[in-house]
């Protein structure tokens, strides 16, 4: 199992001394933290997209494009890229030129996302989420595995005889993700084109994704696709020497970006499964449950029972939240690094750390 950085860029207010970096020193933070996370080990770093919120990374694939030029073997991903509001033919541009310029390192995490207000500014009606996704879905895949792309659709103007440039540097294309799994929809969508699937493990315990990957699995087969479906799942972490520093360290960083997400979840439109009702904001019951919070050991047998419960390919460790200040994070990379790989590579599959 590989493990992957995990940055949302959520530009908040460090609860420990009540100020706040600004947002030139936390979008390079987030560039800064990429590489440290090379050095350390992480196979991969993925960026997630929001608008008009105090998620400040708009364009994941500019920063990208930065942590290529200060990397050489870290995988860049997105998580996720708002497919739906977006038009595909200039992703696919994007993407295709971010893979050139890494020499073909470009992964790419599509979903709907879980906020309506950046459908009603985007002029797409949330609404017609799911509609636009599958199509825009279709015609992405199209434009980066074609020569040239004929098509019409309901959410964007006609293409006649297009062809992208640059080509995508992995061919047919780089590999693509669907991030999504509370319901079957997104789920669905992956094996029938054949996509890796990325969980949202932040949404619930990892026992809460057990009918999702059987059914990736599952449908997967019966549409026939060739080589293994990968399967991903991403957890708020943070460790520390001892469980005890671990806690009492995040506990009030994690309880500012829940507050955080709190403040700006807008609604359960985008939602599928149980929504906001099935979830819960006590910090506490989360460092026990959903996320991963504790001592590299406690971290191993985290990682190692998420593993083997769903099959993971990678895990996704979204570390940066809350205001962490720099050294904290640095810190907490470091011995991912240094005492959570290692050990993690020990593990059997099908058993837990000991």
């Amino acid at each position: 199992m590989e493990l992957a950085l995990v940055s949302l860029g959520d530009h908040i207010t460090d609860p420990d001394t009540n100020t706040r970096i600004t947002q030139s020193q936390k979008v390079r933070l987030v560039v800064e933290h990429a590489v440290r996370g090379e050095a350390a080990g992480f196979a991969s770093v993925m960026l997630g997209e929001h608008h008009f919120t105090d998620y400040i990374l708009s364009v994941p694939q500019i920063l990208l494009a930065a942590i290529a030029e200060r990397t050489t073997t870290l995988r860049l991903n997105t998580g996720v890229t708002l497919l739906p509001t977006q038009d595909p033919v200039r992703l696919a541009e994007d993407f295709s030129t971010l893979d050139q310029l890494s020499g073909g390192r470009v992964e790419m995490t599509v979903g709907r996302g879980i906020l309506v207000s950046a459908y009603d500014a985007m002029g797409v009606p949330a609404s017609a989420s799911r509609a636009a996704f599958a199509e825009h879905l279709e015609l992405l895949l199209a434009l980066l595995e074609q020569e040239s792309v004929t098509w019409s659709g309901s959410w964007r103007s006609p293409l006649d005889n297009v062809r992208i440039e640059p080509r995508p540097f992995q061919r047919p294309r780089f590999p693509i993700w669907i991030g999504g799994g509370v319901g079957f929809n997104s789920v669905d969508l992956a094996a029938r084109f054949g996509l890796h699937l990325m969980l949202p493990g932040v949404f619930g315990t990892v026992k809460t994704f057990i009918p999702a990957a059987a059914r990736f699995r599952e449908q997967w087969e019966l549409h026939g696709h060739m080589g293994t479906p990968r399967i991903g799942n991403v957890f708020h972490t943070h460790v520390a020497r001892t469980s005890q520093e671990a806690h009492a360290r995040w506990a009030p960083h994690y309880r500012a970006y829940l507050d955080f997400v709190d403040s700006i979840w807008d609604g359960e439109g985008l939602f599928d499964g149980n929504g906001r009702a099935g979830l819960t904001f006590d910090v506490e019951k989360l460092m026990r449950t959903t996320a991963i919070c504790g001592s590299p050991a406690e971290v191993v047998d985290r990682l190692g029972e998420a593993r083997n419960t769903l099959g993971l390919d990678l895990a996704a460790l979204s570390m940066d939240l809350g205001g962490l200040p720099e050294a904290m994070l640095f810190e907490a990379i470091d011995l991912i690094g240094t005492e959570v790989i290692p050990q993690l590579a020990l593990v059997p599959t099908g058993a837990s750390a000991p």
